[in-house]
């Protein structure tokens, strides 16, 4: 199992470049998508949210409200700590399970962590990065995503820097032209991919840390 690390900002376009991948060959665990499955009414994750937050994160059906939760945790650190307090050792449980899972296979894994420059990346075979400028972030979240503009500025505030992110990049998709321009950026990451040494089936998988990026 080859494992490749894939970040980038809320509002970059990564769950694009993901799917660009997937559709190349490459195996996908999306940490996003765990958190989602774990926030499921009846799951220990939900609990633990109801109890700290109460009844006022619940839409009218009993699920989470997530834009109730992102409204509480993004304009509040401690809060933001608390909430990933609660995801981020399920999530890093759940996504080393499933890599478990791989290990013994040749798979090329991408692990689409929002937060992985904060969470830590030790033992991937690299990492790729989607750049965009935090404004034209903003405004795709404002426009495709309905968020407010103080809302998506929240957002990329409580996340690691372009600079920072870039700073831990293999390989940098920009992701600021259009559709054609991103998917022959995806072709040369995946012949980047090509070119790394694969680990041997079955070799040991090491915890990798993730965080909720939206609640």
């Amino acid at each position: 199992m080859l494992e490749i690390g894939l970040t980038g900002g809320i509002g970059s376009g990564k769950s694009t470049v993901a799917a660009m991948l997937v559709e190349r060959g490459a195996t996908l665990l999306d940490a996003d998508a765990i958190v989602r499955g774990l926030q499921l009414p009846g799951m220990p994750v939900f609990v633990a949210m109801a109890e700290r937050w109460g009844d006022r994160i619940l839409d009218d059906a009993g699920g989470l409200d997530r834009q109730v939760v992102a409204d509480i945790v993004f304009a509040d650190p401690d809060e933001l700590a608390a909430l990933n307090g609660i995801v981020h050792p399920a999530v890093g449980d759940e996504m080393t399970r499933r890599r478990r899972e791989l290990a013994a296979t040749d798979a090329t894994v991408i692990l689409d962590i929002p937060l992985l420059v904060e969470s830590g990346h030790r033992g991937l075979a690299g990492v790729i990065v989607v750049d965009v400028d935090p404004d034209v972030a903003v405004e795709r979240l404002v426009s495709g995503r309905g968020f407010t503009s103080v809302d998506a500025r929240n957002r990329i505030s409580m996340q690691a820097s372009r600079t920072e992110r870039l700073d831990q990049a293999d390989v940098v998709v920009d992701n600021s032209g259009t559709l054609q321009d991103l998917a022959d950026q995806v072709d040369l990451a995946w012949e980047w991919i090509a070119t790394l040494e694969r680990p041997e089936p079955g070799a040991e998988v090491r915890r990798i840390g993730s965080r909720a990026e939206d609640g």
